[in-house]
């Protein structure tokens, strides 16, 4: 499937039983709900999927649970975090063999590349395989920052499609744009910016609370979208609270307890992480009913 880079791609959890497995089967119940909520495409093992903390046979189960189960209705973006180049390239052929559509990938984790070091890695990751790729920009995250100038010296990789954005700075959208055209698509990567994203030319979000409220995430973006500004903004500032949760260390076990709440999945993450308790719970617990209150009194 050739990927349209448009619309609410969600940063799908990895669900999991109590003793830390795989839910296979709570995986592709996941998935049939956001495809019915009208989402665009699936990212499978992002940074919200928990990638770093599967081994490497789950993360190619967690692929095939994703083919099996989309059946080609959406593309599949597969999430590529490895610590090396080589690891990278084998992990990108494994996806393309099991047939996802795409692949976010990551700066090689655990060391901070410099701007030759970063290109060289994604040139070695691009010609690995025929999938496009969304590049992963996070530079709070993963200290790597991919700019406008390393964008264009890696125009020439034809593999290179998207960015997701998520240097927190909504300047970058235009930067880019204005540098290199339509070369790169744009993504939004902060639930909090998306908005504010759309109103300079973005069209796809990669979204963690998604998850929760796949409907309302979507009906935001086409609002957005279509130029609907006054009822996306009524909208966004019911969601805001929730979103703003996206943004902290914490965001996949936020995120998991708020899918938890809106669709009965479980909050397992894998360790180190645990779940929430005691007052952090409870405050993120009421940010999550304040949210479906105001959605529920519109």
């Amino acid at each position: 499937m050739k990927v349209n880079w448009a619309g609410v791609f969600p940063a799908v959890t990895t669900k999991m039983k109590a003793d830390q497995s795989l839910d296979h089967d709570a995986i592709a119940a996941g998935l049939e709900r956001l495809l019915d909520s009208g989402v665009g495409g699936v990212v499978m093992m992002g940074m919200v999927g928990e990638n770093a903390s599967l081994a490497p046979e789950e993360k190619l189960t967690v692929l095939r649970i994703a083919k099996e189960t989309i059946k080609g209705r959406v593309p599949i973006v597969s999430g590529l975090a490895e610590t090396t180049t080589a690891s990278a390239g084998r992990y990108a052929k494994e996806a393309e063999r099991i047939g996802v559509d795409g692949l976010m990938v990551f700066p090689a984790l655990t060391y901070k590349s410099d701007a030759a070091e970063t290109m060289a890695f994604y040139r070695g990751v691009a010609r690995s395989s025929g999938l496009p790729i969304m590049v992963y920009n996070n530079p709070r995250g993963y200290g790597v920052d991919m700019t406008p100038q390393l964008l264009e010296q890696l125009a020439d990789e034809p593999t290179l499609a998207c960015i997701k954005e998520e240097t927190y700075d909504t300047t970058r959208v235009t930067d880019i744009y204005a540098r290199l055209g339509d070369r790169y698509t744009v993504f939004c990567g902060v639930d909090d910016l998306v908005l504010e994203s759309v109103a300079l030319g973005v069209k796809g979000w990669v979204s963690g609370m998604a998850n929760a409220l796949p409907r309302e995430s979507v009906q935001l973006l086409d609002l957005a979208v279509k130029g609907d500004y006054e009822r996306a903004r009524v909208l966004y500032r019911k969601l805001i609270k929730l979103f703003h949760l996206d943004t902290h260390v914490k965001l996949v076990q936020y995120i998991k307890l708020a899918e938890s709440v809106t669709a009965g999945y479980s909050e397992t993450v894998r360790e180190p992480r645990l779940p929430l308790t005691g007052a952090e719970r409870e405050s993120t617990l009421a940010i999550i009913q304040e949210t479906l209150a105001a959605l529920k009194a519109a």
